[in-house]
């Protein structure tokens, strides 16, 4: 089960170059989603249930469609997948854009970045991480990667609102389109050269991918990880695409959201690499407590204080530093766990979870927005959450599978 394979011939220097570039491109586009809520519905005339349910059906394709991607860039590489991905992402862009109905929204900004998204972010660049980097720098790899997708939302966000005031929402969709497709040369750099043909003879992978699932799905402490991983979703997703309209509601200029989101990315660098760091040196179950009890506190903090920009600001720089934290810490003990030659796909089984739990917060957070005409359900419903998330990362255990199983 935790059989390794050789390393790939890839420099540190860039695996971790070209993994970053990809994944701040990557998820630096769609963290910028929210801006587009206010002036899509408004031109189309929709409900903000149906926006949210786009960006749901999103999540729910990005973790459906990750752990078949994950077997394919576990087998065949990387490259192949990235750049399937980035042409997704261009075209789902564009028909954001131009979609007439609500159906072509869904299939466009739902389906194609859905798929697109599970082809170009944290479990295929993790598994050349995991393969091509020592096991004692895996967290802090992992975490370098991961602050460089927050420092995509950092510079992303208001690149996202300058070209919606600039150029109108239509247009600036397909801009961020064509950067989508710089995804493909970047790609390049992440070819494993041999990976297939070593995978061919270590033996049949489809078999040993079936079995390294079902080991993980019989392991306690993968399904406790999962489980908390449903509650990151959950809540970075209902924050990051409803926020903006929460504080338009309450009266504070947009603005004021467009600095929230950059601040949550700006923060989110020195999180996660600080969360990177802290996997190598304490035990990552504990952080991972930690991150999510802290979330709740914070939830809570923010909604017992009068609104303001400064009060709005502060919650996000903190929201920040815990937001994804969590992704290199998860994707750690995935490998500690089971190994590497199967880390994409197990990593996009957590995922899976993480996006079931994203799709419940954004379309939740409009469904119940539209049924009562408050967010104060789902608010809470995070904080409780979070608490349950950080109780259930407790008794996680990190030892590799197959060292528990030999006796003492």
């Amino acid at each position: 089960m935790n059989a390794a394979v050789p390393a790939p011939s890839l420099s540190v220097r860039q695996i971790l170059v070209c993994s970053a570039v990809i994944v701040t491109l990557s998820m630096g586009v769609r963290h910028g989603f929210g801006l587009w809520l206010a002036p899509i519905t408004g031109a189309r005339g929709w409900n903000r249930e149906t926006f949210a349910l786009a960006l749901a059906v999103q999540n729910l394709v990005w973790g459906l469609a990750g752990p078949v991607v994950g077997m394919i860039a576990d087998r065949w590489g990387a490259t192949r997948v990235l750049v399937a991905g980035a042409i997704a992402y261009a075209a789902g862009l564009v028909t954001m854009a131009y979609a007439p109905s609500s159906l072509g929204f869904v299939m466009g900004a739902g389906v194609l970045i859905g798929a697109a998204l599970s082809a170009t972010t944290y479990s295929v660049v993790y598994g050349v991480i995991g393969r091509g980097i020592d096991p004692a720098r895996r967290s802090w790899a992992m975490g370098l990667t991961a602050s460089a997708g927050s420092f995509g939302q950092f510079l992303m966000v208001p690149v996202s609102s300058a070209l919606i005031g600039g150029v109108g929402w239509q247009a600036s969709l397909v801009v961020l389109g064509a950067a989508a497709l710089l995804i493909v040369p970047l790609s390049f750099g992440l070819r494993e050269k041999g990976l297939a043909a070593r995978h061919a003879a270590a033996g049949p992978t489809g078999g040993q991918a079936r079995t390294a699932l079902r080991e993980a799905l019989r392991t306690p402490s993968f399904l406790l990880l999962t489980t908390g991983y449903f509650v990151c979703g959950f809540q970075v997703v209902f924050i990051g695409v409803h926020m903006p309209s929460y504080l338009k509601d309450h009266g504070l200029g947009p603005e004021v959201a467009t600095v929230a989101l950059a601040l949550i990315g700006l923060f989110n660098v020195f999180g996660t690499y600080l969360a990177g760091v802290l996997g190598e040196r304490l035990a990552k179950r504990h952080v991972l407590a930690w991150i999510y009890a802290l979330r709740s506190v914070a939830i809570v903090v923010f909604l017992a204080v009068p609104l303001s920009p400064l009060s709005v600001y502060l919650f996000a720089a903190v929201m920040g530093f815990l937001w994804l934290s969590t992704v290199p810490l998860t994707n750690a003990i995935v490998a500690q766990l089971f190994g590497v030659r199967h880390l994409s796909m197990l990593s996009a089984m957590v995922f899976l979870s993480h996006q079931v739990g994203s799709f419940l917060g954004v379309w939740l957070g409009g469904r119940l927005y539209d049924a009562t005409g408050s967010y104060d359900v789902v608010w809470w419903l995070s904080v409780a959450l979070g608490v349950m998330a950080a109780l259930v990362h407790l008794p996680i255990r990190e030892a590799p599978v197959t060292a528990r199983a030999v006796p003492a």
